[in-house]
């Protein structure tokens, strides 16, 4: 009879370019994020995103496109995503938990990169929910603060609990023991909220087109194609609406390819 040795039993396959939970956070009843061990072999540019997933019910892997929230020299990947009940990944992808293994193709690409600006003075970012993720990883690259004299947050939610994530992620960044010293007073966080009373109300194009944004951060009415610069991700209608916004600042839509005054992330989920 064969003796079985621990050679010969057969290991249990892990996932195609699987990754595995680090760390997991619900912020909301529809927020949730969550980080995950980095390839040796991943490079990325801060802001670009990554398809990530599960196995699905078929035996087919499930994947969706999601920006990556670290930064390019972080050792972990951070993810920031929504949860949807019915959604054919989020609905399994909110119960994940720290020892899980997710699959993650390691081939990022994205706009949102400082590369496809031009170089400017003021950088804008423009977000709606889980679309301030490739911004939570700009915000923490030294490379922003060293082309920018001012970095503009714009985050818009439904309430203030939908703007967590972001709040506590800026307010820790000039305190920050690697960046803080690059940040210093260069960041500014304009956050509204569209559904409950809070300081600052009203959605991002209403701000933008009404004035109030400027006037509350006391800066000159508009923005001007010569000094400024801006990135926006959010849903389709929220990017189209805002790029009307900034073309008619003078601003033009730039690519990896032609740098120009704004770029827009199309393959935003959530």
């Amino acid at each position: 009879m064969q003796t079985v040795t621990e050679q010969s039993v057969p290991k249990v396959p892990t996932l195609p370019d699987a990754q595995t939970i680090t760390h997991v956070k619900h912020w909301t009843e529809r927020l949730f994020s969550f980080r995950v061990t980095r390839p040796r072999s991943l490079r990325f540019r801060s802001g670009e995103f990554v398809m990530i997933g599960l196995m699905g019910d078929n035996g087919k892997p499930l994947l969706r496109a999601y920006s990556i929230a670290s930064p390019s020299w972080a050792d972990e990947l951070e993810f920031y995503s929504i949860k949807v009940p019915d959604g054919p990944l989020t609905s399994k992808l909110q119960n994940i938990e720290e020892g899980d293994e997710i699959i993650l193709r390691p081939k990022p690409v994205g706009t949102l990169v400082l590369d496809a600006l031009l170089p400017g003075k003021r950088l804008w970012m423009l977000a709606t929910g889980t679309g301030i993720a490739p911004f939570a990883s700009l915000m923490r690259d030294p490379e922003t603060y060293d082309q920018y004299d001012e970095v503009i947050m714009m985050h818009t939610c439904r309430d203030a609990a939908e703007l967590e994530y972001g709040k506590q992620l800026v307010e820790s960044l000039p305190k920050d023991p690697l960046i803080g010293e690059f940040v210093g007073d260069k960041l500014r966080y304009y956050p509204t909220t569209t559904r409950e009373e809070t300081a600052h109300m009203g959605r991002i194009t209403d701000n933008l087109k009404s004035g109030k944004v400027f006037k509350d951060l006391g800066l000159k009415d508009g923005m001007s194609p010569d000094t400024d610069r801006a990135m926006v991700c959010g849903s389709l209608g929220f990017n189209m609406d805002v790029k009307t916004i900034l073309e008619d600042f003078g601003l033009r839509e730039g690519a990896n390819s032609e740098p120009a005054e704004y770029v827009v992330e199309k393959a935003f989920v959530g």
